[in-house]
């Protein structure tokens, strides 16, 4: 059982780049710091660089690795996909909506969480093209 107002950092999860964690429960809602598709390596899943250095951004691979990535942390908390009510996503580029609505609608329906979708100036590492944060509602056992 958890406690009604506990954060954590998830193991097996890339560390946050600063002094917050993964997941906070506050009662019987749980709030997703903002996640991208970087891995545990400090890789970016939908990034890559040939010998050259000419990097190759994949929308739709960075956008299925957030989702994958938010729904492990979820499951810290012993929730999944299907208990978010709200998302709320940052694209550096709107030329990259439909990539990520496609993939988007893979995971969730008309009737899943709602959202917002916004273009941002720039995320925390130029090779990420997307980050989502979110929040769930899972009661506290009792």
């Amino acid at each position: 059982m958890s406690t009604t107002n506990t954060a954590r950092v998830v193991t097996g999860k890339a560390t946050p780049r600063g002094a917050f964690p993964h997941i906070k429960r506050a009662g019987d809602f749980l709030f997703v710091s903002g996640t991208s598709s970087r891995r545990p390596d400090n890789s970016f899943a939908g990034a890559s660089a040939d010998a050259m250095g000419t990097v190759s951004l994949d929308i739709r691979a960075q956008t299925r690795a957030v989702i994958e990535n938010i729904r492990d942390i979820l499951a810290s908390e012993g929730a999944g996909l299907e208990h978010l009510v709200e998302i709320s996503a940052f694209l550096v580029n709107m030329n990259d909506f439909g990539g990520y609505n496609e993939v988007y609608a893979e995971f969730f329906s008309a009737d899943g969480p709602t959202r917002t979708t916004v273009a941002v100036h720039q995320l925390p590492h130029p090779h990420l093209l997307i980050e989502i944060k979110a929040v769930a509602y899972l009661p506290v056992s009792v």
